[in-house]
């Protein structure tokens, strides 16, 4: 299921992984690399329900864990926007980097390298060791 958001956000939804975790994954991740900017509105619970075509309870429950981890602020009336404070974006980026890190190792470790085989493979492909 694929949507596009605002002419921003492009949402591919898998049946296979909890709809609201992907619909909180796909905005932190967004506003990580900046496609979402610090301040900006987000559509309605409903409106984006409705765009993806998917049950209004989910994306409440999304937009829940975004208000919890601080990146979205609920203003009475107006909506919900992204916040507006960089401190708060540079923490989950460091957050996303570190799960990807993590889950980089691991899959490795199944591999079989070391992380010291990784380093030497990441030292080979930076040429200079940067």
């Amino acid at each position: 299921m694929k949507e596009e958001l605002g002419g921003k956000l492009q949402f591919e939804l898998d049946l296979s992984q909890p709809l609201y975790e992907q619909v909180w994954n796909h905005v932190r991740s967004s506003v990580a690399k900046g496609v979402i900017g610090l301040g900006e509105k987000m559509p309605s619970v409903r409106e984006l329900a409705q765009m993806l075509q998917i049950n209004p309870n989910t994306v409440m429950r999304a937009y829940q864990e975004l208000e919890r981890d601080g990146l979205t602020e609920t203003r009475r009336g107006q909506g919900t926007f992204i916040t507006s404070d960089p401190i708060k974006v540079a923490t989950v980026r460091e957050s996303l980097a570190q799960a990807a890190v993590e889950e980089f190792l691991a899959r490795m470790d199944g591999l079989g390298f070391t992380v010291r085989d990784v380093m030497q493979m990441i030292r080979s492909k930076g040429g200079n060791g940067e």
